[in-house]
């Protein structure tokens, strides 16, 4: 047994440093005794819509809502295609599913993980209404070029959000680039609740009046309902806590991109393939993924030395048993080899220099 144990992610470093302000926000609730729907979640919405740069926010339960309910406020159902990367978290092809939508997989840029924008134009057919591009690892999709496509097509652009709070695209935040973002406060994201939530970003005053009357059993007058509905609504402690940690998201996406950086130093020359960035991109490193032939061989090595690791994701969606009826044909090449390659080191706000430094070490020992 090694004598370093270094954890993927250690959410407790991040509480403790907020711990007083966190009780102090939940005993601010339940003094309140207003639990759903109240002015903690009114207050977020507008908060996290200023931090992203968008006139509106919706919050909801979960990030796989937040997809869903936009892709519903935009009519979008049976008969409709939406492209999608086939590189993602199932997530993003779930939402298009459950709609009743037809999920169209293309491949990321090659030596990315990102929807490749190149590909998308020939895959537009004539039922198509959606792009929708994740920025996957809390690095930015190259939004342009498919929102120029989306323009020319007159196509809707949807961001899977859930790993980027925070990101930069050409200096704008990801998440207000397309017609509407939706995102994930799982608590392991950047910008994590103490469980589920999620949320939907958008500029279109229609589009978040449709998501707020969706979430709330398709009610915007109570016990009046003009939509068939569902319950998806952000709680108000969650919405406090995320109040007390949105003002802590600029410094630790900081220190995760300080550790980034530490990483891409410490591990320049190891036999791997280092994660890249394009110039217009400002990652905040929800992950930090390299790649590497002998992945299963390099993690089994780090775990000997108390390296905890993760595979994002080792079986691609359309891999997936779920959709071996619709897709289990399809070849998709990159996303295959990805799959076989790639492995997530630990990265969170508090990770020690000297952590990564043990981190680094165990890989530069490595020999495959």
């Amino acid at each position: 047994m090694s004598p370093h144990q270094i954890p993927f992610v250690d959410l407790t470093r991040q509480h403790q440093t907020i711990s007083p302000e966190i009780d102090q926000a939940i005993r601010d609730v339940l003094d309140s005794g207003w639990f759903i729907l109240g002015p903690q979640v009114e207050a977020f919405e507008q908060e996290f819509a200023t931090f992203s740069q968008t006139r509106h926010c919706v919050g909801v339960g979960n990030g796989l809502d937040a997809l869903v309910l936009l892709l519903r406020a935009f009519d979008i159902g049976p008969g409709d295609e939406v492209i999608v990367p086939s590189n993602t978290f199932i997530a993003t092809w779930l939402a298009v599913s459950q709609v009743g939508a037809k999920v169209v997989a293309l491949e990321p840029t090659p030596g990315g993980h990102n929807l490749d924008p190149s590909g998308v134009e020939a895959a537009i057919t004539p039922r198509t209404r959606c792009i929708m591009p994740v920025h996957l690892y809390g690095q930015p999709a190259d939004m342009d070029p498919l929102m120029a496509l989306a323009n020319r097509h007159d196509l809707v652009v949807i961001e899977d959000h859930a790993q980027a709070q925070g990101a930069l695209y050409r200096g704008r935040p990801a998440g207000s680039i397309g017609h509407a973002a939706a995102t994930s406060f799982y608590p392991g994201k950047n910008l994590g609740a103490l469980g589920d939530g999620g949320a939907v970003l958008t500029n279109d005053a229609t589009i978040a009046d449709k998501v707020r009357t969706l979430r709330n059993y398709g009610s915007s007058k109570k016990y009046h309902h003009v939509v068939e509905g569902c319950n998806s609504r952000l709680d108000e402690i969650q919405a406090a806590v995320l109040r007390v940690k949105l003002r802590q998201l600029p410094n630790w996406n900081a220190q995760r991109q300080s550790s980034a950086q530490r990483y891409m130093a410490l591990l320049r020359g190891a036999a791997l393939d280092l994660p890249q960035v394009p110039s217009w991109a400002e990652p905040v490193w929800h992950l930090f993924v390299i790649e590497s032939e002998h992945r299963d061989e390099l993690q089994a090595h780090l775990a000997a030395r108390g390296v905890q690791t993760v595979i994002h994701y080792p079986v691609p969606p359309h891999r997936q048993d779920c959709y071996q009826r619709t897709h289990g044909h399809l070849k998709l090449p990159i996303a295959e080899r990805l799959s076989q390659r790639v492995l997530s080191l630990p990265m969170f706000p508090g990770l020690r220099e000297e952590e990564q430094n043990h981190v680094a070490q165990a890989i530069q020992a490595f020999k495959g």
